[in-house]
């Protein structure tokens, strides 16, 4: 069995609190921004640095609360009622007229492993200012293909992590209630990041998988809850994320990593179908983060097209 750390990823982007850890990529710590840490996994022979391709999938249910054919990593303890999260009926109603989701990036400036053609200039470690690059070209991806099965999307491209890492999550905060304030008729919002996955060895691990042939980054949505901060609507939004799932594990039964149930909020609590989707890690390349992308939102699309 894979250890939960590495089923389910570190990836725990915190509010509130100051971080215990030093940074990996360099980036600032703030009491409002917890960074990427240090996964705890397994040793392999690897030189540090080297990049290691796994496909992250529990084998066990030790970990994890599970149901419908989802796992979710529950690090608070909460009790989950999986049948009730999975038949539930999302309270999102999108309406007919108007834009009906909000795609941004609170840690827009996080990149990719440098392969081929997709190269950039750093801003700091596997990350870029450079929009074709970075979150903003992977949340460009997700809304096409939103586009393209009849979703009407605002896909908002600032950079609220550079050039100040620090109060990332205050800046994407009062975006987001901006937009919200401008377009009422928003009922989904997806935050779009990407993991890091590192050993204590240095090496780098992607989540990736392979469908029909093609290299896919491999998807984790990390939801928020009330373990710490006032969310009352936080079993709304993890309804969404599961029945997501679902919808991914149907399709495309490795794309999707274990939900990762923290007990921070990540601004979730502004909406009933806010979720936090981290696609792919730094080690994969942006061709596979992309590929992951596209078919994370043919299932996202396919659940919102019901409450159309």
């Amino acid at each position: 069995r894979q250890s939960p750390a590495l089923a389910a990823g570190p990836g725990a982007r915190q509010e509130g609190e100051e971080a215990q850890y030093p940074v990996d990529t360099g980036a600032p710590v703030s009491p409002n921004d917890d960074p990427e840490d240090t996964a705890d996994l397994p040793a392999v022979t690897a030189a540090p640095g080297d990049i290691i391709g796994r496909t992250l999938l529990p084998t066990s249910g030790e970990g994890y609360v599970s149901g419908h054919g989802v796992y979710i990593e529950d690090r608070p303890g909460l009790p989950l009622d999986m049948d009730a999260l999975a038949q539930a009926t999302l309270d999102l109603d999108l309406p007919a007229d108007g834009p009906q989701v909000l795609i941004m990036h609170t840690h827009g400036s996080e990149a990719y492993t440098r392969a081929g053609t997709d190269t950039y200039t750093a801003t700091d470690t596997c990350r870029t200012t450079n929009n074709d690059q970075n979150m903003i070209r992977v949340g460009e991806e997700i809304a096409k293909v939103l586009t393209e099965m009849g979703l009407s999307v605002v896909h908002d491209t600032e950079l609220y992590d550079y050039p100040d890492y620090n109060g990332s999550y205050d800046r994407s905060l009062a975006a987001v209630q901006r937009y919200l304030e401008q377009y009422p008729t928003i009922k989904v919002v997806m935050d779009v990041h990407r993991d890091a996955l590192i050993g204590d060895d240095g090496t780098i691990y992607k989540p990736v998988t392979t469908i029909n042939g093609e290299k896919c980054a491999q998807v984790m949505m990390v939801m928020g809850s009330n373990a710490k901060y006032d969310h009352p609507d936080w079993q709304k939004n993890l309804s969404l994320a599961v029945q997501i799932q679902q919808e991914m594990n149907t399709l495309w039964p490795t794309l999707a990593r274990p939900i990762g149930l923290r007990e921070n909020r990540y601004n979730q609590q502004l909406t009933t179908g806010s979720i936090l989707v981290e696609v792919g890690s730094h080690g994969n390349t942006l061709q596979e983060a992309l590929a992951g992308a596209r078919m994370f939102a043919r299932s996202a699309g396919a659940v919102l097209l019901e409450y159309r």
